[in-house]
């Protein structure tokens, strides 16, 4: 019988856009594709609106064209065909939208700070597209030279940006108090779930066997559950009749999480009491009869127990948190103006969501 592997369960946090997508966003022309030299003549409509201010930061200007790209990438990135679904599109470009101005302030503190790129670095990223610029066919010196200044730009601009999450993302170790405190509001993290022993015997049969296959099998599962009902030996018909891992243990199985089970067996273990055996169930590789041996109820491990992990894990919240405010103090301290026209419109509900 197969089980999920062991682990905790995955747990799903909320970022900000900027998070996904900031340091991969290429602001400059010609930084991802090598574009036929002839196109030129016949863009001149898109590049005079591509040059249109979409945001302005301050004293700095973003064009349509270092959104629509920027879109571009993003798209490709997170969605199959890159293109994503109607219902996403207006909040989507907003997203990338903010997370160009983001970029942009984040710059300019990082600066500001007196933080410079790695220069080792951003050498061995360039190197690759050097190499696969002198091998394109159709570009001139200029031009070339012009594409890698592009992406020089565009490295250079995620080294600060990784420099200043790095300053930034480094809070100090909390004392005892916060950490009680942060642990108390927390449980749901260092508490063990509940598990399980089980003991199965699994009659084997392919997943793509026929109906009747499949039929004999579930009356041999009951033909076993009515002699063990009965009184024969489970652990003596598992080592016979089993054809899982376990057989050879009496079908007797280590303590797992409910989740580590397949989905169709979590009914099924819920509605045992300890000792108690379940009427037949069909799984992927068969059907299985299971005994429930023991019941350990979930855990709340004190923060003694889990101190140092509890550590790691408010340092990692902290330094999040930390990194957040910073681009909220940007975007409130800095002057900013966006074209919204170029993005879609809002549905209705969004809208008076925003509005409240």
């Amino acid at each position: 019988m197969t089980r999920r592997p062991s682990g905790l369960r995955a747990r799903r946090t909320l970022r900000a856009g900027l998070q996904a997508v900031l340091l991969c966003l290429p602001l400059l022309a010609g930084a991802q594709a090598l574009p036929a030299p002839s196109a030129a003549a016949t863009a001149t409509a898109a590049a005079a609106a591509d040059g249109l201010p979409f945001a302005r930061i301050g004293e700095q200007v973003l064009t349509r064209g270092d959104y629509r790209r920027a879109l571009g990438v993003a798209m490709r990135q997170k969605y199959y065909h890159a293109q994503p679904p109607e219902a996403e599109v207006a909040a989507f470009q907003r997203e990338i939208g903010q997370a160009l101005v983001d970029r942009v302030l984040l710059l300019a503190e990082a600066r500001r700070r007196g933080l410079t790129p790695d220069a080792a670095r951003v050498e061995a990223q360039l190197a690759p597209q050097a190499q696969r610029l002198s091998q394109a066919a159709g570009l001139d010196a200029s031009h070339r030279e012009r594409m890698l200044s592009a992406w020089r730009t565009q490295f250079e601009g995620d080294s600060l940006i990784g420099r200043l999450q790095a300053e930034v993302r480094r809070p100090d170790a909390p004392d005892e108090a916060t950490l009680a405190a942060w642990h108390a509001r927390h449980r749901e993290r260092f508490t063990e779930p509940e598990q399980v022993r089980l003991s199965v015997i699994l009659l084997k049969v392919e997943p793509s066997s026929k109906q009747a296959v499949w039929d004999a099998a579930h009356a041999e599962a009951r033909t076993l559950h009515t002699r063990l009902q009965a009184g024969a030996d489970f652990a003596e018909t598992a080592r016979l009749q089993s054809a899982d891992a376990s057989a050879a243990a009496g079908g007797r199985l280590d303590y797992i999480h409910r989740g580590m089970l397949p989905e169709a067996l979590h009914g099924v273990v819920d509605g045992l009491q300890p000792g108690q055996l379940s009427a037949p169930v069909q799984v992927l590789e068969g059907v299985a009869l299971l005994r429930l041996d023991d019941r350990r109820a979930a855990r709340e491990r004190p923060l003694a127990e889990v101190r140092g992990r509890a550590v790691d894990l408010w340092l990692r919240d902290q330094g999040e948190a930390d990194w957040l405010a910073l681009i909220e103090r940007l975007r409130a301290a800095t002057p900013v103006q966006i074209d919204e026209s170029v993005y879609a419109p809002l549905p209705a509900q969004d809208t008076k969501a925003r509005a409240g």
